[in-house]
């Protein structure tokens, strides 16, 4: 273990041993593997679909009016994938997909135009590569031949060497990977908010099959093949995405195509993603989250041994709606000695097991294409700011008068006539009013993020408000008692549990 390795626990390790030897998980080793295994093709996959014209694509609406000069050797969020012989590496950038040799150097553009391209990977036999694209209006699943470049156009051209697989409107894709036969591409692809599920397509094209059609609400993503066809790894969780988790659900598991059953095989505290398998069926690699923090993880197939091979890398997508899956997309090297991967931007070659890195160096320069630019005039009517939207609007006690908070300042109305007044202007944001039993003064709370929030309390006549409370927190809701002698206000740091605070002020 490397000196900045974080600690792990062993014991998931040894229950993930004792669930092995005992038979309850399918053998992953190396030489489990089941090469005579073919699975029959579904039958709704053949290419049918003659009630569809064969190319949809009719381009995007948008037209390209702004090219704007980029040169750079780094880039967000990549994905990647090494030819079979493991000379040509593929990637995408800004939504446009290049090549680059495995030494490095200045990398080819394959595609170009308006449509977003991304997450490309090689056919087992490296005379395609599948990839996502919107250039038929929305995302699907294309496969363009390997050689061909697509200069600005967004039609399905099998005379250039372009060809789309899947013909769906208003749907997601994400992570498209070959079947190791190269017969079928596995897909994750978006059944309801938030929920992906693993579809198969054949190469010559029909409707594909859902996987997971039983389970409706089981997320599979990444989906990657070791040597035995017959398992998918895959990351997956029950439930949908969410904002703010404490807890990450995702997990890598194996999918019999045999059998159709699902087989978990980490447990990790910070989740598990993007699994990756290398071609000897020795090692597994995964991203996983440790101290708010993103890494590889290593592990050892036939030992179930588990390690971090680098730590940090970027961070992962768990927390947000993984559109472009939740990490990008790496790969081994054909020997299984590396893995290619983007991190800081780079893309290195990472030494299993020892994690030691070594970047490739790329390089692009080229023009990239942009729609017209979003231009609208609004008039500004001369005078003075006509508001919106009011907040907290609450009556006094008699109804003669309405209090409520707009641009984040306290104002009073007279209902009988009209006239309005703002009360203690503040640099702070005014918030909650609430009015005493009297209706002779009004409870607030303030809020700014230098300073924090407060309570207050102001005279509705008018004059220098009174700050009630002693401690910057966070505060709302203020209510006074009936005898008007208190104000009972919820305080807590933010985003935590609230507690009930008293303020006596007579």
């Amino acid at each position: 273990m490397h000196p900045f390795h974080p600690p792990r626990t062993p014991f998931l390790t040894r229950i993930l041993t004792v669930l092995l030897l005992g038979g309850l998980l399918p053998s992953l080793a190396a030489q489990d593997v089941r090469p005579e295994f073919s699975p029959p093709e579904p039958a709704d996959t053949v290419k049918r679909d003659t009630a569809r014209k064969a190319d949809r694509a009719t381009g995007l609406p948008l037209k390209a009016e702004r090219f704007i000069p980029i040169k750079t050797s780094e880039g967000t969020w990549m994905s990647l994938d090494l030819s079979a012989d493991g000379q040509t590496l593929v990637f995408d950038l800004l939504g446009d997909l290049y090549s680059l040799p495995i030494t490095g150097g200045k990398a080819t553009r394959l595609t170009s135009g308006l449509a977003f391209d991304s997450q490309p990977r090689f056919s087992p036999d490296g005379k395609h590569i599948v990839f996502l694209s919107d250039r038929s209006g929305s995302e699907n699943v294309w496969v363009l031949e390997t050689g061909k470049t697509l200069v600005d156009t967004t039609t399905a051209n099998e005379r250039n060497g372009l060809r789309q697989i899947s013909k769906d409107a208003q749907v997601g894709f994400a992570s498209p990977e070959w079947t190791p036969d190269g017969q079928y591409i596995l897909v994750s692809k978006s059944s309801g908010l938030g929920v992906n599920h693993l579809h198969m397509y054949h190469l010559e094209g029909g409707s594909g099959v859902d996987l997971f059609a039983k389970e409706k609400t089981r997320n599979a993503m990444g989906a990657a093949f070791g040597p035995d066809r017959r398992y998918v790894y895959l990351a997956t969780q029950v439930g949908r995405w969410g904002y703010n988790l404490e807890k990450f659900k995702f997990q890598i598991a194996t999918y019999d195509r045999e059998t159709g059953e699902t087989f978990p095989i980490t447990g990790e505290v910070g989740g598990a993603v993007r699994p990756a398998v290398s071609p000897d069926g020795k090692w597994l690699v995964y991203a996983s989250r440790y101290d708010g923090q993103t890494g590889f993880r290593l592990r050892n197939l036939q030992s179930s041994a588990d390690q971090w091979l680098t730590y940090p890398i970027q961070r992962d997508d768990q927390e947000s709606r993984f559109t472009m899956d939740l990490l990008p997309g790496y790969t081994f090297t054909p020997d299984s000695k590396a893995l290619i991967a983007s991190v800081d931007g780079k893309i290195h070659r990472i030494d299993i097991p020892t994690g030691t890195k070594t970047p490739i160096p790329f390089e692009v320069e080229t023009t990239v294409a942009l729609g017209p630019h979003s231009y609208f005039e609004t008039p500004v009517e001369d005078g003075p700011v006509k508001v919106r939207q009011i907040r907290y609007a609450t009556y006094s006690p008699d109804h003669s008068k309405l209090a409520f908070v707009a641009l984040d300042n306290l104002y009073v109305k007279e209902m009988k006539t009209g006239k309005i007044r703002e009360l203690a202007p503040s640099s702070a944001g005014q918030f909650a009013p609430a009015w005493s039993p009297d209706g002779n003064h009004l409870a607030y709370v303030t809020w700014s993020e230098q300073e924090g929030g407060h309570v207050h309390k102001v005279a509705v006549a008018g004059g220098k408000d009174t700050r009630l409370s002693r401690v910057s927190a966070f505060y709302n809701t203020p209510v006074w008692t009936p005898d008007g002698k208190e104000v009972v206000v919820a305080k807590g740091p933010w985003q935590q549990q609230s507690e009930l605070s008293y303020f006596n002020f007579i």
